[in-house]
């Protein structure tokens, strides 16, 4: 694709030493197209995770204003077990809440929704106000992972359930006030793997004036995609509708809140 780097497999905020798959672990290309996937097929997996220790194999991916990390975070034996607590513990949103509004019209959102975080927090998109439920175990222990790998610090989680290829995710930014600017969000996904697609916000629409081509990545089972300033400045993104997948996914969008702008 044009306009389309990779670069090394650095660890994001680290002194540019190149890191280390995990030991014992597969090694598996990162797809970075259109696939036709019918996703990951669940396997039943008790045993508890482990404490998250292992080195990882970062991709950066850049264009013009963008700026990605990506790596597989988690083992599919993880992410399995991660998968099936996540159904257990989380609660999504019904009536009301599970609505948008639109350019003044309400919509019901075409995938289930759940927001977890500090207490007291608040988030509001797509004129709807949402309070943060307490962090269950599962989301606590996948933001301390993402924590640990990235450096960051994260108060809040998104979670979006797809039940297959029919929900989905329409073009938009992530540009809340409440989102402190200078950190990124970490976007972890486990079960079916989905496209998300990126989009210069220069090259939308029939009126679009410049020729951007759009970034196309496939979200593997037990991934995380790190979108870094200023990418939400520049790109939408979107996980459009794929009918030949058929098995669920969960996507955690881990963001810090400004507290500030709770006053």
């Amino acid at each position: 694709m044009e306009r389309f780097v990779t670069r090394g497999q650095k660890r994001p905020g680290s002194d540019g030493a190149t890191d280390e798959a995990p030991r014992g672990s597969e090694k598996k290309r990162i797809k970075v197209e259109i696939c036709d996937d019918e996703g990951v097929k669940e396997e039943d997996e008790d045993a508890a995770f482990e404490e998250f220790s292992h080195p990882i194999p970062w991709q950066k991916i850049e264009a013009d204003g963008l700026d990605c990390d990506y790596a597989l975070l988690f083992s599919k034996e993880e992410a399995d077990h991660l998968f099936k607590q996540l159904e257990e513990e989380v609660v999504y949103m019904k009536g009301e809440e599970a609505k948008v509004q639109v350019f003044g019209k309400v919509y019901s959102i075409p995938r289930k929704q759940a927001t977890y975080g500090d207490e007291g927090l608040t988030y509001t998109y797509s004129g709807v106000k949402h309070s943060a439920c307490p962090w269950t175990p599962t989301l606590e222990y996948i933001r301390d992972a993402v924590t640990k790998t990235t450096g960051q610090t994260f108060n809040f989680v998104l979670v979006n359930r797809y039940k297959d290829g029919q929900d989905h995710m329409g073009e938009h930014r992530d540009d809340e006030r409440e989102l402190d600017p200078l950190c990124p969000i970490a976007s972890v996904s486990l079960g079916a793997a989905r496209d998300f697609i990126f989009r210069h916000r220069d090259a939308r629409g029939k009126q679009s004036h410049r020729h951007i081509e759009p970034v196309k990545l496939e979200l593997a089972h037990g991934s995380m995609l790190l979108m870094n300033p200023p990418t939400n400045t520049f790109w939408y993104h979107s996980l459009p509708a794929r009918k030949k997948v058929l098995l669920p996914r969960i996507n955690l969008t881990f963001r810090r809140i400004l507290l500030d702008s709770k006053k």
